[in-house]
């Protein structure tokens, strides 16, 4: 009986084993990697294809692996509408060989704005022109206060797009996983 203990042990772990490795990504685990390539919202279309390598679970048992995806929203900046990218990923490949199947969504990245300080200067001046232009015809003295007021408040509203550098670090969290079984 005591011979057959380790045994017993030893089969029980062999047949827990699949379980365990399959447990490695489940939903709400963060991978962590770093962009294959840069996308911003201003010429990214839906469906683009996404690379992000050399992923890592925060917990390390997942190291060396490559993550695809897709652009799922995309939203261009203009006049008052603020820039927007989503991007969800489809499919995680390990370093040991194993494919797991995600619904995953980047939950932080390095996004660079341009700065729109410029352009609410800008906006400020030629507002400011055109008021004092304005406001001589009027014969008032205030026509250039409130065209710079006015060309600043426009040139403020005026949003900017965002973009992902190529090799900047990108957080996803797990939605669902799903093991594609081995063969």
């Amino acid at each position: 009986m005591i011979r057959k203990f380790p045994t017993l042990l030893t089969a029980a772990a062999l047949a827990l084993a699949p379980l365990v490795a399959s447990a490695q990504v489940s939903p709400g685990t963060n991978l962590v990697g770093s962009m294959s390539q840069s996308i911003d919202s201003k010429s990214a279309v839906i469906g683009q294809q996404v690379v992000v390598s050399n992923v890592h679970s925060l917990d390390n048992n997942i190291t060396g692996a490559t993550m695809y995806g897709h652009v799922c929203d995309v939203q261009a900046a203009s006049q008052g509408r603020a820039a927007k990218l989503q991007i969800c990923m489809d499919k995680l490949n390990t370093r040991s060989g194993h494919t797991y199947y995600l619904d995953g969504r980047v939950v932080g990245a390095q996004v660079n704005t341009k700065s729109n300080a410029v352009n609410e200067a800008g906006g400020a001046v030629a507002g400011m022109i055109v008021g004092n232009i304005l406001g001589k015809k009027l014969g008032t003295n205030v026509g250039g206060l409130l065209g710079a007021a006015g060309g600043y408040l426009y040139a403020k509203n005026a949003k900017q797009n965002v973009t992902i550098p190529a090799n900047s670090t990108v957080t996803v969290q797990v939605l669902r996983a799903r093991r594609q079984a081995t063969r």
